[in-house]
C-alpha cells in the first residue's frame, strides 16, 4: 500500500528558508584587505556592495572576537584603513552613501558597471587620488566631486555625459583627465583652471568648439579632440607650451591649423576637409616630427613643405594629389613618405611600392640647378666649400639654412648671397656661434 501524499510537503519547509541575503565577501580577503589596505573585488558579478565592505576599517565587537580565533596577527593595532577599492566589471547600478565610511580611500575603481548616478558623498573622500568611472551609464558627475582637492586621475570615458560642472576647474591637482567617448556639446571655461593637467582626452564627442581658456593649460603635453564637429582650432592654442601630441582626426577643418606651439611633435588632421596647405600654416610646425594629413582633399604641396625641417613621417594617404614637387626630398630628416590613394601622374607606380628612400631619391634627380650668370659677379651663387648650402633653398624658398656645422663664424659670402637672393629666413641653430656680424 503506497504511503499517503502529503498535501504541506512543500510548505513544510518554510521554517527552514531565509531571506535573500546581500552578496558576501570572502573572510580572507576582508582579513588580507584590513592588513594590506587594499580590496580587489572585480569582476565577481556583484550587484551590490557588501556592508562588510564598507565596515571594513569598523572593529565590532562581534569582529574582534572572530579575529580572536584567527590568531594574534589580526589584532586591531595591527589593521590599516582601506586606502585602494576595486570593484570594476561587476553589475552594481548604484554606490551607497556609506562609501563616506571609508574616507582613507585614494583609489575607486568603478569602471565597467551600470552606474547611472553618483552619491553626493563621494565629496567625503578627501584623500582621493584616482577615480575611475568609464563604462557606465551616467548623465552626469556629482558637483562634490570637485572637491576632492587631491584628485590627480579622472577617467569617465565611455558613459552618458551632456555636460560637466563649472566647478571641474576647482580640481587644481588633475593630471589627467579623460572625458572621451560621451555627449558633451560644450565644456565649462574653468577648464583652464586645471593648470597641473598633462592629458586631456575629449574625442567622441559632439563639440563644435573649444573653449579659449583651453589655451591656459600650459603644462597639457597631450590633447585628443578627434571626432567631434570642430570647424576651427583656437589660435590661442598655441600657449600651451608644453604641448607635443594634438589629435583633431575626424573633424570639420578645412584648414591646417596655425599653431605655433613651440614644442608640438605630432599633429593628426586626418579625415577633415582641409584643401591646401598654406606658408602661414607650415611655418608655424617648427619642431614637428610626425604630421598626418590622410584622408582629406588636399590637391598639391607647396615648396614651402620643405619649411619642416623636422619631419620625419609625413602621411598624405587618400588625398587628390597629381604631383609632387622635387624640394619633397630635401626634407633632411623624412624617414616615411605615405602616398597610397592619391592620383600621382609621373611617378611610376611600381616606383612608389619601392618605398620612400627610392621615391626621394628620384625626386632628389628632378632637382636642377640653375646656371649662374657671367655678370652677377663674386657675390653670385657660388660659394667655397666651407660655406655649403642648399642652394635650391636658397634661390626658390628664400631660406638660408646653415645649420649642425659647428662653425664658429658665418662665412660672409653666406650674407652677401642672402641679400643678392632676397633671403627672408635664415636658420643658423646648432653651431658654436658667439656672435653675428650686422
Amino acid at each position: 500500500m503506497s504511503r499517503p501524499r502529503r498535501a504541506d510537503k512543500v510548505e513544510s519547509l518554510a521554517g527552514f528558508r531565509t531571506n535573500k541575503t546581500e552578496p558576501t565577501v570572502p573572510y580572507g580577503l576582508l582579513k588580507a584587505a584590513r592588513k594590506s589596505g587594499q580590496l580587489n573585488l572585480s569582476g565577481r558579478g556583484l550587484t551590490e556592495v557588501p556592508q562588510s565592505v564598507f565596515r571594513l576599517n569598523i572593529d565590532t565587537p562581534e569582529e574582534a572576537q572572530q579575529n580572536v580565533s584567527f590568531g594574534a596577527s589580526d589584532r586591531w593595532w595591527e589593521q590599516t584603513d582601506l586606502t585602494k577599492l576595486l570593484l570594476s566589471s561587476n553589475l552594481l547600478t548604484q554606490l551607497s552613501g556609506d562609501i563616506r565610511l571609508l574616507p582613507g580611500l585614494t583609489t575607486l575603481d568603478l569602471h565597467d558597471n551600470q552606474l547611472s548616478s553618483l552619491p553626493s558623498a563621494l565629496g567625503e573622500l578627501q584623500e582621493l587620488q584616482q577615480l575611475r568611472l568609464s563604462h557606465n551609464q551616467l548623465t552626469s558627475l556629482p558637483v562634490e566631486v570637485c572637491t576632492l582637492q587631491n584628485l590627480c586621475t579622472l577617467t569617465a570615458q565611455q558613459n552618458l555625459l551632456e555636460s560637466l560642472p563649472e566647478e571641474l576647474g576647482q580640481l587644481q591637482n588633475l593630471t589627467e583627465l579623460d572625458l572621451s567617448s560621451n555627449h558633451l556639446k560644450g565644456l565649462p571655461s574653468s577648464l583652464g583652471c586645471l593648470t597641473c593637467l598633462q592629458k586631456l582626452n575629449l574625442s567622441h564627442n559632439n563639440l563644435s568648439c573649444l573653449p579659449d581658456s583651453l589655451a591656459q593649460l600650459t603644462n597639457v603635453k597631450l590633447l585628443d579632440c578627434s571626432k567631434n564637429q570642430l570647424t576651427n582650432i583656437p589660435a590661442n592654442l598655441s600657449e600651451m607650451l608644453a604641448l607635443e601630441q594634438l589629435y583633431l582626426r575626424h573633424n570639420k577643418l578645412r584648414l591646417l591649423p596655425q599653431l605655433p606651439a613651440p614644442a608640438l611633435k605630432e599633429l593628426y588632421v586626418g579625415n577633415n576637409q582641409i584643401e591646401q596647405l598654406e606658408t602661414e600654416q607650415l611655418a608655424c610646425l617648427a619642431v614637428i616630427s610626425l604630421l598626418e594629413l590622410r584622408d582629406n582633399k588636399i590637391k598639391t604641396l607647396p615648396e614651402q613643405i620643405t619649411l619642416l625641417s623636422t619631419l620625419t613621417r609625413l602621411d598624405l594617404t587618400n588625398n587628390d594629389i597629381t604631383t609632387l614637387p622635387a624640394s619633397l626630398s630635401l626634407l633632411p630628416n623624412l624617414k616615411v613618405l605615405l602616398l597610397e590613394g592619391n592620383p600621382l601622374r609621373g611617378i611610376r607606380r611600381d616606383l612608389l611600392s619601392k618605398g620612400t628612400n627610392e621615391l626621394l631619391k628620384y625626386l632628389r634627380g628632378r632637382i636642377k640647378e640653375e646656371p649662374e650668370r657671367a655678370d652677377e659677379g663674386p657675390t653670385a651663387m657660388t660659394l667655397p666649400s666651407q660655406a655649403s648650402v642648399n642652394l635650391h633653398n636658397i634661390k626658390t624658398l628664400k631660406l638660408l639654412v646653415y645649420s649642425e656645422k659647428q662653425a664658429d663664424i658665418i662665412p660672409d659670402e653666406l650674407f652677401d648671397a642672402a641679400a643678392d637672393q632676397g633671403v627672408t629666413t635664415v636658420n643658423f641653430s646648432k653651431n658654436q656661434l658667439t656672435s653675428i656680424p650686422l
